[in-house]
């Protein structure tokens, strides 16, 4: 087992949907608290290590992940012992059904469910497309009745998180797991501060990451509001297209991300990155997104800032399975420390010049 291979593993089986994610947000503090000098969280529960500069005017960097990975919420126990759920996060509903799945009682007990096998007639809907509604999956812990669930702790608004290992590929160049989208982003964070805890930057280091990424963007309106940062980098997993034609290649590299709907990178970001790219012999791709990233939400807060997302893709994200390189992780964790490290006060101010 490779070291990287380990530390994936550790935080890819980690369990946190949006609104849950205590577990990833502990593993945060327990990594980050040694190497930075101090560790603060948000309103909403984002948590972030600041690690100061003494340079003259020294911009503020806010790098931030984010925490949450999609899953589900219970909303109903029926009176036959049975579960109903919402999604939380976009889930294609092809790949629900016959899964293993966690779910945590407000006591922390850990019970384990399946997705049931969808019967024909409901798999019929307006508009033709044959699709179930992910209303009408059923959960089903084998409990025979509702007072037997309730007596197990089972409350309506308890997590269900996927149930799934990682593994590494036969040829050892790949990882199948859940949730890399986005503990990339975490062990990104991580593996930054690690590398720079014996650095003095010419910035200000705001690193961590926010809650409630899937359901709307929403801990990054609250981080960049208290950090108010000069400049923001997300760091996100992107969804793989290369087996469909499309854009992203596994192996090719970290993103340069200069498009998706709900952001557009600056002209003068796109050069500093790809100055940056060239100069540290940053294996990159180009990257027009289908979604969006926290960056989306920082860019616009405050009187602006200047953002961008540095991130790989992977293969099946939103899924119990997800494939992916090991390598990317390491071209974009390269990226990110050069990054960090050539911004100051002179290079931010070119960033902005419009």
């Amino acid at each position: 087992m490779t070291d990287l291979f380990a530390k994936i593993k550790e935080v890819t089986e980690l369990d946190g949907i949006s609104a849950h994610e205590g577990q990833v947000r502990d593993y945060l503090r327990q990594k980050i608290t040694p190497l930075v000098d101090r560790v603060e969280t948000d309103g909403l529960g984002g948590i972030f290590g600041i690690k100061e500069s003494s340079a003259a005017q020294a911009p503020k960097i806010l790098v931030a992940a984010h925490m949450d990975e999609v899953g589900f919420m219970l909303t109903e126990i029926k009176t036959d012992g049975t579960l109903r759920a919402v999604d939380i996060g976009g889930w294609n509903p092809l790949v629900i059904s016959s899964q293993r799945f966690c779910l945590y009682t407000r006591q922390g007990r850990k019970i384990p469910l399946i997705s049931g096998s969808v019967p024909p007639h409901l798999l019929s809907k307006k508009g033709g497309n044959g699709l179930p509604e992910i209303a009408d999956l059923i959960f089903d812990a084998g409990f025979t009745s509702q007072t037997e669930a309730q007596d197990f702790g089972l409350t309506p608004g308890d997590m269900i998180v996927p149930d799934s290992s990682a593994i590494l590929t036969a040829n050892q160049k790949h990882i199948i797991s859940k949730a890399w989208d986005n503990r990339y982003g975490v062990l990104m964070v991580t593996e930054l501060l690690e590398s720079l805890k014996h650095d003095k930057l010419n910035s200000t280091l705001i690193a961590g990451a926010n809650v409630q990424e899937e359901v709307g963007l929403r801990g990054a309106h609250a981080s960049t509001t208290k950090y108010d940062p000069d400049i923001f980098f997300a760091v996100d997993c992107s969804p793989a297209g290369d087996i469909y034609g499309d854009q992203g290649k596994i192996g090719d590299g970290t993103l340069i991300r200069f498009y998706d709907p709900g952001h557009l990178m600056l002209p003068n970001m796109r050069d500093f990155l790809l100055t940056t790219a060239e100069e540290a012999g940053i294996k990159y791709q180009f990257y027009a997104g289908k979604g969006g990233t926290d960056a989306g939400v920082a860019h616009l807060k405050n009187s602006g800032v200047p953002s961008t997302t540095i991130g790989v893709c992977a293969r099946y994200v939103h899924s119990h399975q997800t494939l992916y390189s090991m390598d990317d992780f390491l071209e974009a964790q390269a990226f990110l420390q050069a990054l960090v490290k050539k911004l100051d006060r002179s290079t931010l101010d070119l960033i902005k010049n419009n």
